[in-house]
């Protein structure tokens, strides 16, 4: 279905160790408007969607989510490694190390844990779209809010990177919305959902 180069999609390339920095950035990958539930989201919806072309656009947008996903975790990493015991206790890390020494977990900013409650899949197209549109933008939202936080170029960079996408991932989603809505319109069976009462009710 799709293929994985070896190479993250933008690079990261981070020469200071910053572990406050990196607490407040793995909220994008394990938090509520994360890459991770994106991916889920998306790779989940796109089964249920009647129109091929959208169904292409889920499947598009939910991979590359998995892409930014790894860019998020090699951010985290490369602002973590080979800390002493003193700059993780010195720098609040020390109970995320205490669970999970430096390996990557998925965690929000404040420490909970990812879960699936975070995103939905509904299987009306109309109702998805809508959610998928609001996803992106308030993944856009977490991306300036980090952004005022973090003055290190080499993180700013890809971070800036990330956020430029979820703008043209609403922007596709908003396209996707359109396509199904001149669908419906087409036979005059808008608002209703056609994964259902096409099939049931509607001549």
């Amino acid at each position: 279905m799709w293929n994985y180069e070896k190479r993250l999609q933008y690079p990261v390339k981070i020469t200071q160790t910053n572990p406050k920095i990196a607490q407040v950035i793995i909220s994008q990958f394990g938090g509520p408007d994360g890459e991770l539930a994106a991916s889920m989201r998306y790779l989940s919806q796109r089964y249920t969607m009647p129109y091929n072309e959208v169904t292409g656009i889920l499947t598009d947008i939910g991979t590359e989510e998995l892409a930014h996903m790894e860019m998020i975790c090699a951010i985290v990493h490369q602002l973590t490694r080979d800390l002493t015991p003193e700059q993780i206790e010195k720098s609040g890390f020390d109970k995320y190390y205490v669970d999970h020494t430096l390996a990557l977990w998925p965690q929000s900013a404040g420490g909970s844990p990812w879960t699936a409650t975070y995103f939905q899949s509904k299987g009306d197209p109309i109702t998805d779209l809508h959610e998928d549109m609001a996803a992106e933008q308030k993944a856009r939202t977490t991306y300036d809010n980090i952004l005022r936080l973090v003055k290190d170029p080499e993180v700013c960079d890809p971070i800036k990177f990330l956020r430029e996408r979820e703008i043209v991932h609403y922007q596709r989603f908003g396209e996707s919305l359109r396509i199904v809505q001149d669908h419906l319109d087409s036979k005059n069976f808008y608002a209703i959902n056609p994964e259902f009462d096409l099939r049931a009710n509607c001549k």
